[in-house]
């Protein structure tokens, strides 16, 4: 399997173009081959003459024109660019050398800088006519993908600046699951993920400032990879909290996912936590970490916090989920079998309330990033601002309009305590420590020494503490289905979350791990072997009508 991955790999960056006329295909047998297709079959389809690169992106972007009215994943579809795109790479001379992504139809989160795309983030207030959003360059992680030879089909739904659990915005409205249109998809990469798992693109980018690559993931039955924190650059994606923010791939399969993150990841002088990345980094390519067997002799734990909940954390808190964060009975069922089938594929889960206890969580949410939230959107807007405006003040002289308070340290009603913060440069500020980096470094610490102490590779999880939920009913909650995974991005380990199974009701149940950092390489062969091992994954069927 190692070697036919490995094979797969190279093919990928010698494929012959197309340029002669492939003939016409009849479109039953483009949906047998394109349905579910991996980023290394597809490049075989291409190696092999099947299809031209214009025909799968005509494939794809019909898709979206027959499917997206209903469930409203996409923001913008550029068809005239992707198009222009895959004809431009149809006609490359055979002797050219491709990218790993070459011919491979992509869409990308609309908080992520386009070059002449309109950045919504999601908000309305950024698509003002005369005062939109338009990128002047492409946020590198984009760039890199362009170069690597992505097509790249649009612009995905999600939340106002990525601030919920759900996929509503004032700009797209509200995104459906791909297994139910009528239930929430998640946030706050929702739009990704659905437009991924109803295979309207072979793989989308995210971003995940608490759970919001990898919950969608798991109500999607994705692959959703959260990178350690510095290994892909954020600049040139809005913030919603700068210091906690990361990107990374969403995919129906490991190996595309990981092929996704290799073109990914790069150090980039805009961004500082990407600095000395490269030699931090497991040596690549990462497809050469999928092995069926990565599980086999491999130890992990659950945290107990995430199993029993944190009464002393929420109780009384505004953002307090009903059952104090802990896991619903249905979600303790589906995750004791996802561990069996862990178990079974080699691996050793321990279950130990000494493990990770709450107070593992209060030490990681002492972080405070309020007080920094207007210097990362400065920074976003002095960078890839429109000509127009280039921080928050010029934004509202430019617009008239007032920038929304908890975004430059006003309070979200119902998720901040307290009142709104001062506003302050974190290089700069003398509580930088106490506020930020002390905590940060105190939990980390306690993952670490745990993973020590018990000899362990990882730690395994729900994904989400309860399911999705049908948000058409009366009186449906609009916050989103809950899913206490944040304090990862706090600490800056990697974690993935995988296709675990299915709900009684035919809706996703997504596994998690999380693994030591700069170990990504390491954490997609784990993810790698239990999807080998299981093949949980199945297409989702898809309405061109709803019943709303």
């Amino acid at each position: 399997m190692i070697a036919i991955v490995a094979a797969l790999f190279l093919l990928s960056t010698t494929l012959p173009a197309t340029a002669q006329k492939t003939p016409d295909v009849a479109p039953s047998a483009m949906d047998r081959d394109l349905m579910e297709v991996t980023v290394p079959r597809l490049h075989q389809l291409y190696a092999q003459h099947r299809y031209t690169v214009t025909q799968v992106t005509q494939w794809y972007l019909d898709r979206i024109a027959r499917y997206d009215g209903t469930y409203r994943a996409l923001l913008y579809v550029d068809a005239k660019g992707a198009l222009a795109r895959a004809a431009q790479e149809d006609a490359e001379p055979p002797s050219q050398k491709h990218g790993l992504l070459w011919g491979v139809p992509i869409v990308i989160k609309a908080n992520t800088s386009v070059q002449g795309w309109l950045t919504s983030a999601g908000w309305k207030g950024y698509t003002f006519e005369g005062k939109q959003l338009i990128s002047p360059k492409d946020a590198l992680v984009v760039r890199r993908l362009r170069d690597a030879g992505a097509i790249l089909l649009g612009q995905t739904n999600m939340p106002d600046f990525a601030a919920s659990d759900t996929n509503i915005s004032t700009a797209g409205g509200r995104t459906g699951d791909a297994y139910d249109v009528r239930f929430s998809p998640g946030g706050s990469s929702g739009g990704t993920a659905t437009a991924v798992a109803a295979n309207f693109a072979v793989l989308g980018t995210g971003t995940d400032t608490a759970n919001s690559i990898r919950q969608p993931a798991a109500n999607n039955s994705l692959v959703g990879f959260l990178p350690t924190r510095g290994l892909t650059s954020i600049a040139g994606i809005h913030p919603l909290d700068w210091l906690r923010d990361n990107t990374g791939p969403l995919a129906r399969d490991v190996t595309s996912a990981a092929i996704a993150l290799e073109v990914m990841q790069a150090e980039d002088p805009l961004d500082p936590w990407t600095k000395g990345s490269s030699a931090k980094a497991e040596r690549g390519p990462y497809t050469k970490y999928l092995n069926p067997g990565a599980l086999k002799g491999k130890r992990f734990a659950v945290p107990w916090f995430i199993l029993e909940g944190s009464p002393s954390v929420y109780r009384g808190q505004p953002d307090a989920p009903p059952f104090d964060g802990g896991v619903v009975p249905e979600t303790r069922a589906a995750f004791m079998k996802a561990i069996d089938q862990m178990r079974a594929a080699g691996a050793t889960v321990i279950i130990d309330k000494q493990i990770l206890p709450e107070s593992f969580f209060i030490t990681a949410r002492r972080m405070n990033t309020r007080p920094y939230r207007r210097e990362g959107v400065d920074l976003f807007l002095r960078d890839f601002g429109p000509s127009s405006y280039h921080s928050v003040a010029e934004y509202e002289s430019a617009t008239g309009q007032q920038f929304p308070p908890f975004m430059i340290g006003g309070i979200r009603p119902g998720k901040d305590t307290g009142g709104p913060l001062e506003q302050r440069s974190i290089d700069n500020d003398p509580n930088r420590d106490s506020n930020y980096y002390g905590p940060q470094k105190e939990a980390l610490a306690i993952y670490e020494d745990t993973l020590k102490k018990w000899h362990l590779d990882g730690f395994v999880y729900p994904a989400l503490q309860i399911p999705t939920y049908d948000e058409t009913l009366p009186g449906a909650s609009k916050a989103g289905p809950y899913s206490e995974t944040g304090w990862v991005n706090r600490i800056g380990v990697p974690a993935v979350s995988i296709p675990g199974g299915f709900y009684a009701n035919g809706l996703p149940f997504g596994l998690e791990i999380s693994g030591i950092r700069w170990h990504d390489g390491d954490l997609l062969g784990y993810a790698y072997a239990y999807q080998q091992a299981t093949h949980n994954r199945h297409l989702p069927e898809l309405v061109e009508q709803a019943k709303q």
